[in-house]
């Protein structure tokens, strides 16, 4: 597989989503430790981890609009640039209000990420290998998390917690290295390409969507607002709204519950956090190839994608919410890890319903635009639990269930508006 170029190209993607939630979790993994040493408390650490989202949110559509227009590889790069170094500089905190400025500005460098891979696929890959090569890619997040636990645990503890930021800001600036020496836009730019997978990418992009216009008086295709309110790409974002919620409420604050209402020490808890993110993975993974599997059953994208959407969201929202109900350690990782399994399951999903609804030219902005809406759940979520936490005197459970009611949300939004189109509206056809 690696011998293929594009699925080089989903090689480097998948690292970098390795050190992107290495990076992103290291925070949560050194919190009890920086709440002891700059004197935070449960709200205020609260309104640390949401502020990343601040900056993260916003430059997820930029991001979107950015490699539309000036390609993705560039958008990458310079993104990982930047978070890398950000993630470097959280070492240099002195209290609140730095910490704040230095993770909005980290989530400023982290927000292309999803919507510029994204646009990469688009480029790269044929339409019936999307959710695959999404789903491998995204699949390394999840082991990042994995990652950060032993490794930003180990380094904290040996080195203190500073240090180990600036030790994983290295990570990225040496895949910034590899990225530009080795990847191009496009695949005819690839001089290693051989002709017979390029024919093939060629070959299974020819069936863009034909966009017909309600009323079909428009000229040409439609722009990008028309896109941006379309209920399908409304739900598909309110859908990976509720996704990202129980993700960061479990990636910021599930470290923080095990230290505070099971009192593991934060060499235990970085080891039991490994658990759900290895099971994430593999959800990642498997629920992009089980989608492409459904689609090439069925023929039907869009029936393909609200099958895994609304089983697994319903699923996952079932055990986080009882994940919080439970009174033993073992029995809250083990329900938060099945949780975890099927939300990444979804993870692919929500990019995969937008390359299936939407033209080339408008992929990374309505990415993007999908994306920021979906991660107001970050902004809003961490400090809410803070908020519920300091407000219960440290108990979780409100918060559990919750993050499990808007999965809830999500899995029904996605039954009912991921579908194809009726007649008089938007249609899409696909020569699968």
């Amino acid at each position: 597989m690696i011998k293929s170029q594009r699925w080089f190209v989903v090689a480097l993607l998948f690292l970098a989503g390795v050190i992107n939630y290495l990076d992103r979790a290291a925070l949560s993994i050194a919190a009890p430790l920086i709440q002891k040493d700059l004197n935070f408390s449960h709200a205020q650490m609260g309104v640390v981890f949401s502020s990343f989202f601040i900056g993260y949110a916003l430059f997820n559509f930029v991001g979107g609009l950015a490699s539309d227009k000036v390609g993705a590889k560039r958008v990458f790069g310079t993104a990982m640039g930047v978070w890398s170094v950000f993630c470097g500089a959280t070492a240099l905190a002195s209290g609140i209000g730095s910490l704040i400025v230095l993770r909005v500005l980290f989530g400023m460098g982290e927000g292309p990420f999803s919507s510029s891979t994204s646009k990469m696929v688009n480029n790269w890959f044929p339409r019936r290998e999307v959710a695959s090569a999404i789903g491998v890619i995204s699949s390394g997040t999840p082991l990042g998390g994995a990652l950060a636990g032993p490794v930003v645990g180990f380094m904290a503890v040996q080195f203190g917690w500073r240090w180990a930021f600036v030790a994983i800001m290295l990570f990225g600036l040496a895949w910034l290295v590899l990225w530009s020496l080795t990847t191009t836009e496009h695949p005819h730019q690839q001089t290693r390409i051989t002709p017979a997978e390029l024919d093939l990418i060629r070959a299974g992009q020819t069936d863009e969507p034909a966009f017909v216009h309600a009323g079909g008086s428009e000229q040409g295709k439609p722009g990008l607002g028309h896109f941006l309110r379309k209920p399908i790409i409304l739900a598909t974002a309110f859908a990976f709204f509720s996704y990202n919620y129980v993700l960061f409420f479990f990636l910021s604050w599930f470290p923080s519950y095990l230290t505070d209402a099971h009192h593991l020490s934060l060499h235990d808890m970085s080891i039991a956090t490994v658990i759900p993110w290895l099971l994430g993975s593999i959800g990642l993974a498997a629920g992009g190839f089980i989608s492409d599997l459904i689609l090439r059953i069925t023929g039907k994208p869009l029936l393909s994608r609200k099958l895994v959407l609304g089983t697994c969201l319903g699923a996952a929202a079932l055990c986080v919410a009882l994940a919080g109900r439970v009174s033993s350690m073992q029995g809250a990782v083990a329900l938060m890890s099945v949780s975890i399994f099927f939300l990444y399951a979804t993870g692919a999903v929500y990019w995969a319903v937008i390359q299936d609804t939407v033209p080339r030219e408008h992929v990374g902005g309505v990415g993007g635009f999908v994306h920021l809406l979906a991660n107001l759940a970050g902004v809003i979520g961490p400090a809410v639990t803070g908020f519920i936490v300091e407000a219960t005197h440290g108990a979780y459970g409100s918060a559990f269930v919750l993050a499990g009611a808007i999965a809830v949300l999500g899995a029904v939004c996605s039954l009912i508006w991921v579908r194809e189109p009726r007649a008089g509206t938007l249609t899409v056809e696909r020569a699968w």
